[in-house]
């Protein structure tokens, strides 16, 4: 056992949970923090970011793309507050991150100090749990069980407020291994599984449907296993991109709001949906009522809240997805539904995704970029119309290679993402894809790519208007483009050269291609405006409120 001060205990704790990246912004408040993060530079890399919001990000994207914890740190008051929107976002995506921050001393607590905030307060809603640190002998225990409570079950983000007069107080310090987190089996029933397999036996149009908890559990091979063993196609929401290989047979696309018309009339038709990890959101069931009509659903999820709280279900079964598919699969024996697979194949032949290919457009950007890249880079989004089309039109063959904003839907996510993704998988190309709406969010992190030579892909969709919000203004508001005209005199190509990137402006298709192999090759950051029309829509669509068995296109509006 050794005295060391609060500050120390910090980054010791860190090195105990193996941690090698952080990302943050100091402030008077954390200064301890950062300068005994100074001393152990050697072992924990630091990236200071441009904005607090951008390392909340980049710790998410750290995360989803390694599976290990992200970490964040940032000063009180406003550097705090800086976080809320990147925890948020990983709390509903329920992604490991322990954001650090520090607070006034003790003392001042309560008073309205200088950078006072009541961070744990303002952040209850949007952690899976939080702390505040008042009393130094207490500090290691406390950040040990955030990254335990980060990881275990459904993982998310867990806050530490620690008191500056914490970080300089002494106290022992004692060496403890890393808790060992196992999947979560003590919360599956025998009788679930007993019933489980009945409904999958006696189904004659099963249906999968993979979410975002299939990619933490690493079901991906569980879950090829199972969908070929019951011969069920497979569709994903956009959290579950990877899980099931995108180039399978099997698979018929995303379902919901802007699923594939496939899986979305599939679902609508099959006598047994088996959902592994998704929680059903909105944007998936459409109309609750008439979702899945004509189906008995099987949800297997590892949190027990989500049973019943947005669909109700036949049967479930609570547990992690990885053991629970591994124990379904031995207990199956090999089942026939050639009919079924041959009418899902019919409708993917009747309904494939469709795009003008006559000019330079999203999908043919994402479609090209798969080709080059032969669906081997890490792909982060912003949210919106490029979020769609990169979901739609490249072929996730893995997990955590679509790293995205699903619940929260943040703009200005994906280029802090981007950065937290290529620190934690340095042998990988990582790709953001952007609208020009989400890329003026928080641009600003351009600065740290650069600053720290951090090699990786901006893709801006530039079509000069806040492509998604104006797609639902032409549909449903009358062609009123309130504020959603982006008609502006910037220039992206000389502001990222300003801030130290390669950038280029591709207006055709054809030179997209070349530029593109260019960045590529040049394994710096680099940013790349393409010019693409304003009126370009993501289909298909389901009208909000309507059942996804209404899914429309270009081609049926012109039918109307």
């Amino acid at each position: 056992m050794s005295k060391l001060t609060g500050a120390e205990i910090v980054i010791q704790c860190l090195k105990e949970q193996g941690v090698d990246t952080v990302f943050g912004y100091p402030g008077g408040a954390i200064l301890n923090i950062y300068d005994a993060l100074y001393k152990h530079q050697d072992e924990i890399t630091h990236i200071l970011t441009s904005h607090e919001q951008g390392a909340s990000h980049a710790a998410d994207g750290y995360a989803r793309a390694t599976g290990k914890v992200g970490v964040c740190l940032a000063t009180s008051g406003p550097g705090a507050t800086n976080l809320v929107t990147g925890i948020a976002t990983a709390q509903m995506d329920s992604v490991p991150v322990v954001a650090i921050t520090c607070n006034v001393g003790v003392s001042l607590l309560g008073k309205d100090s200088f950078q006072e905030i009541d961070i744990a307060g303002v952040t209850m809603p949007i952690t899976k749990y939080n702390f505040i640190v008042k009393d130094v002998n207490k500090l290691a225990g406390v950040i040990r069980r955030a990254f335990t409570i980060a990881r275990t079950g459904r993982p998310g983000p867990v806050l530490v407020d620690i008191t500056k007069d914490v970080t300089a107080a002494e106290c022992e310090y004692e060496y403890k291994e890393m808790e060992v987190v196992g999947p979560q089996v003590d919360t599956i029933s025998e009788d679930a599984m007993d019933r489980a397999v009945e409904l999958i036996r006696n189904s004659q149009k099963p249906f999968i449907f993979a979410g975002g908890g299939a990619v933490i559990a690493g079901a991906s091979d569980e879950l090829k296993a199972f969908a070929h063993k019951i011969q069920a196609p497979v569709a994903d929401s956009l959290m579950g991109k990877g899980a099931f290989d995108g180039t399978d047979p099997l698979y018929t696309g995303m379902v919901g709001m802007h699923g594939t018309k496939a899986s979305n009339f599939g679902f609508t038709e099959c006598d047994l949906l088996v959902v592994v990890g998704a929680r059903f959101s909105d944007r998936v069931t459409g109309n609750a009522s008439k979702f899945a009509p004509n189906a008995k659903i099987l949800q297997i999820d590892v949190d027990s809240a989500e049973i019943n709280k947005n669909i109700q279900t036949y049967a479930h079964i609570i547990g992690d997805a990885k053991v629970v598919l591994r124990r379904l699969n031995a207990r199956l024996d090999p089942m026939n539904h050639d009919e079924w697979i041959m009418h899902i194949e019919r409708l993917k032949d009747m309904y494939p995704l469709r795009y003008d290919k006559s000019c330079l457009s999203g999908p043919f950007i994402m479609e090209k970029i798969y080709e080059i890249t032969g669906g081997d880079a890490i792909i982060t989004t912003e949210v919106g119309q490029n979020q769609m089309w990169a979901a739609q039109y490249y072929q996730y063959k893995a997990p955590r290679t679509l790293i995205t904003s699903g619940g929260l839907g943040t703009m200005g996510y994906g280029l802090g993402a981007a950065l937290g993704a290529k620190m934690g998988c340095k042998d990988k190309l990582v790709v953001n894809i952007a609208g020009d709406g989400c890329f003026r969010m928080n641009m600003n992190e351009l600065a740290t790519a650069t600053r720290y030579n951090i090699p990786f892909i901006e893709v801006i969709m530039n079509n000069h208007v806040l492509g998604m919000v104006r797609q639902w203004q032409n549909l449903f508001y009358g062609k009123r483009y309130s504020h959603t005209v982006l008609n502006d005199t910037v220039d992206f190509v000389k502001l990222a050269e300003a801030m130290g990137a390669k950038a280029y402006r591709v207006e055709k298709k054809e030179d997209f291609e070349p530029v593109f192999k260019e960045a590529v090759a040049l394994n710096i950051p680099v940013v790349i405006d393409c010019q693409i029309p304003s009126d370009d829509k993501v289909f298909p669509m389901v009208s909000p409120g309507a059942p996804i068995s209404d899914a429309f296109d270009d081609v049926d509006l012109k039918i109307e």
